[in-house]
């Protein structure tokens, strides 16, 4: 058994540091709100030591991430450097197509708009 203290970084610097944020502040902001738990258990300040094995779970954009640390960085580098500081535990959703109204036919003619306002108009007009 080894006696050696882990290694640990910043919270907020490693979330930074795995591009998760575009600036610390933000993940700093994330953190205090009380939106990341470590390990399962709500964290409230940025200076939480994290290391390696930890698992974190935060809200980003439309979902919820859950990553595991397998890597403490040094800097903030490149997404594919960053790719390597955690294995990605999130489920993927599938959302559908992105716009599944358009057909790709391109402008409508007038004979369409004037179908289209039809349409629109209420039954009391």
């Amino acid at each position: 058994m080894s006696d050696a203290p882990r290694e640990t970084i910043r919270l907020d610097k490693w979330l930074w540091q795995a591009r998760f944020f575009k600036t610390r502040g933000l993940a700093t902001k994330l953190v205090q709100a009380g939106k990341v738990r470590v390990d399962g258990t709500p964290v409230s300040k940025p200076s939480r030591a994290v290391g390696v094995g930890d698992t974190l779970t935060f809200p980003q954009a439309r979902q919820i991430r859950v990553v595991t640390i397998t890597a403490l960085g040094d800097r903030r580098g490149p997404a594919t450097e960053a790719q390597q500081l955690y294995h990605d535990l999130t489920e993927i959703r599938d959302t559908g197509p992105a716009a599944p109204r358009y057909e790709g036919k391109g402008r409508p003619s007038k004979k369409d708009r004037r179908s289209l306002d039809l349409n629109r108009r209420s039954p009391l007009e």
